[in-house]
């Protein structure tokens, strides 16, 4: 559905639709085709946050990054600058009366290893989706924390998932009553490392999805906080679809829209995630945005792509 005409490294993406009805799509820009990115893993690291427009939610037009600015994150369209010093991550974007509240991981630097680095989620607040004041680092479970996802949750208290990587790769849970301040639950989902949680009401339930880097994991929950697993296979996690790019499906999140649930992931059209290693081979570095939509049948979740 569309790739990054930069870096070819588009990933996570969240999507909004604001009250012109413009679609958004906020994600990362990963470094897949820099020209000089740095050793090893630097390429996924000195990301920025990327922005698409769209007026269908399928057809996708680049419109730029959130460059600093003053305290903040500022729409700048085009290309961003070659160089940078700072990493961002995985935004979540809500909106909360007349404001949009955005959860970015932020990393300093640009690590040349998954390691050694802290990480930490930031949250930006903007009246208008293109300039962003930076409001709050959260305080939570350890220094290496990535991947918000926000919803307010059955009992109108606002749930902010998150994987702790300092904690076994688990998602935990934080809570807020105005996302003012938060306090954290605990572990909201356990099991096999995993990353990218997401959570979103569907056909009288709450489903929470994850990235296993092998299709995302299905949960299911009357509440938003005790979670079980859906039994069975993973969504999307075919590896050489027919479908083009169609490898397993990574770090998704859920725009609910006008009945439907659209489900946004990405993958690696050119890596079928076989061989970790491989990942870092230029060749098998860009990554491209798919859509597929979701349903619930006699209490599972599927989706259609």
């Amino acid at each position: 559905m569309y790739r990054d005409p930069i870096y070819d490294g588009a990933t996570d993406p969240t999507v909004v639709v604001d009250p012109e009805g413009v679609w958004l799509m906020f994600y990362t820009q990963r470094r897949a085709t820099h020209p000089d990115p740095g050793p090893d893993v630097a390429w996924v690291h000195g990301t920025r946050i990327a922005v698409a427009r769209s007026t269908d939610g399928r057809s996708w037009t680049y419109a730029g990054t959130l460059e600093p600015a003053n305290d903040g994150l500022v729409m700048t369209p085009g290309a961003p600058p070659m160089r940078t010093q700072h990493t961002y991550w995985a935004p979540e974007v809500v909106r909360h009366g007349a404001l949009w509240h955005m959860y970015v991981s932020e990393i300093e630097g640009v690590p040349s290893r998954w390691r050694g680095h802290g990480r930490q989620i930031v949250e930006y607040r903007s009246p208008d989706l293109r300039s962003w004041t930076r409001s709050q680092v959260l305080r939570l479970t350890s220094a290496r924390v990535i991947d918000a996802a926000v919803a307010r949750t059955p009992d109108r208290r606002w749930r902010l998932w998150y994987k702790d990587e300092d904690n076994r790769a688990h998602t935990y849970v934080a809570m807020s009553e105005d996302l003012e301040a938060w306090s954290v639950e605990g572990v909201a989902i356990d099991g096999r490392p995993h990353e990218g949680p997401y959570a979103f009401p569907l056909g009288g339930w709450w489903w929470m999805l994850t990235d296993e880097w092998s299709g995302l994991a299905v949960y299911r929950s009357d509440d938003a906080i005790s979670w079980a697993r859906q039994e069975g296979e993973r969504l999307l996690a075919e590896s050489g679809s027919e479908v083009p790019g169609g490898q397993f499906g990574r770090h998704g999140s859920v725009t609910l829209h006008d009945g439907r649930a659209l489900l946004y992931y990405f993958t690696h059209p050119e890596w079928d995630g076989r061989d970790d290693d491989q990942r870092n081979e230029v060749r098998h570095r860009p990554s491209s945005v798919h859509v597929a939509e979701l349903s619930v049948r006699n209490g599972r979740l599927v989706c259609s792509r």
